[in-house]
């Protein structure tokens, strides 16, 4: 019997070291090719499995693949397409399974968050019904830190480590030009639902009183007035005020600050930019001189400020998926298990998918200051060791050196063509 082919894909928004967990993937796959035929990458995620457009990473020469553990972004291309239910659209689950019969996938690695997850547990499902069984192991990662039964989430640590280090140095900025010019500034972050990422601005601060001095959490139910009395106090105090504030920044009757009224191809709602609305509401309130700025894909894709730890973390898991794969595992997620000594360790399990999918790890109440505007002791013991580390990218000319892929497309074996 041949040996069966894996498919890896990458999905949603990309990270600084999601191409470590692709880097993982392949390199462990190449290490066990007594076991495992050719490894498949989906060009643009899931849509290149529905597409029948494959990339043979075969074609890429060992030196690009471990270049991909320095590279950010999604060296395959990802995307951001969530398959619907089997009973309201089989034809592509129909079609997964059929393109992977085609081209004798046995193994299914998804690498993304709790959407893939989902995706991942289905196909492993269907497939049973369908009589070609794939394996399919979930690569956590997602810059948010909201799946569940993982310590933590490949691409977090660095995103933490960009918002921590950027709030640190525009707030030494502000301060140096408050006496006559901005006195307040905001960094708007990612973070939907949950408020890990604005939590990290908190790492910033070496002792009581520093900046930032307002976090403000989608956990927490935003009050005006409150908000307002809090600025206008600490520019009193301080001479500025520094703001980090998460995206899903929302009102107690859920409405998003920053609400735009349109939703992503997820359906999950576009937000509209809770810094300028927030700038807004200081401008028209207290008349105070204002800054601020949009970390947005900078923050995810800063792998010149990337956490070691995270690195390694994300090479890991990929390199785990395949293992798990190879011991008979299947609709699992690879998990990070943090250790209980007081110096942090990390080890990997794994996780059953249908308890992750679809479900989000919000920030724990006890992370949050009793006033809703800060982080507590608690959650810098959980985030400093995240964060810990520098591993710098090589440089040529004073900018990083990236990995560039061929991508170089197998051939097709199905005639018909599949519109996503």
């Amino acid at each position: 019997m041949a040996k069966k082919n894996a498919f890896y894909a990458q999905s949603g928004g990309v990270t600084a070291v999601i191409n470590a967990s692709a880097c993982g993937v392949i390199e462990a796959a190449r290490a066990n090719r007594n076991k495992i035929g050719k490894i498949y990458a989906g060009k643009n995620g899931i849509i290149g499995a529905l597409r029948e457009e494959l990339i043979d990473t075969s074609k890429e020469t060992p030196r690009t693949i471990a270049a991909l553990k320095h590279t950010p972004s999604g060296a395959f291309g990802s995307c951001r397409h969530k398959l619907k239910s089997f009973d309201d659209n089989p034809a592509e689950y129909e079609r997964l399974i059929e393109v992977f019969k085609a081209h004798n996938i046995g193994y299914f690695f998804y690498n993304g968050g709790g959407d893939s997850a989902d995706t991942c547990l289905k196909v492993s499902q269907l497939s049973e019904k369908m009589g070609y069984p794939i394996q399919a192991i979930h690569i956590p990662k997602t810059v948010d830190n909201d799946l569940p039964l993982t310590d933590n989430c490949p691409g977090f640590g660095s995103v933490a480590k960009y918002v921590a280090v950027s709030t640190k140095e525009a707030s030494l900025d502000i301060a140096s030009m408050c006496a006559s010019s901005t006195k307040v500034f905001i960094l708007e972050v990612m973070g939907r639902h949950a408020g890990w990422i604005a939590a990290a601005g908190g790492l910033a601060a070496d002792q009581a009183g520093d900046p930032p001095h307002i976090i403000l959490f989608p956990e927490i139910a935003f009050n005006r007035e409150k908000f307002l009395k809090k600025v206008a106090q600490t520019v009193k105090k301080n001479g500025y005020c520094v703001i980090v504030a998460s995206e899903g920044a929302q009102y107690k009757n859920g409405t998003l600050i920053a609400d735009s009224g349109n939703t992503d191809a997820f359906g999950h709602k576009q937000l509209g930019g809770v810094a300028p609305t927030l700038a807004g509401m200081i401008k028209s309130e207290l008349g105070l001189k204002y800054h601020w700025a949009l970390a947005d894909y900078l923050q995810r894709s800063a792998r010149h400020i990337a956490s070691s730890t995270d690195v390694e973390q994300a090479y890991a898991v990929g390199k785990t998926a395949v293992e798990l794969a190879l011991a008979g595992k299947n609709a699992v997620m690879v998990s990070i298990e943090r250790g209980k000594g007081k110096r942090y360790s990390w080890r990997l399990g794994e996780a059953p998918l249908d308890k992750i999918a679809n479900v989000e790890k919000m920030m724990p109440r006890s992370f949050i200051s009793r006033d809703g505007f800060a982080i507590t002791e608690t959650a810098r013991d959980y985030l400093a060791p995240l964060i810990q580390g520098e591993d710098y990218p090589p440089y040529k000319n004073g900018v990083p050196v990236y990995a560039r892929t061929k991508n170089l497309l197998v051939e097709k074996k199905l005639k018909d063509t599949f519109k996503v």
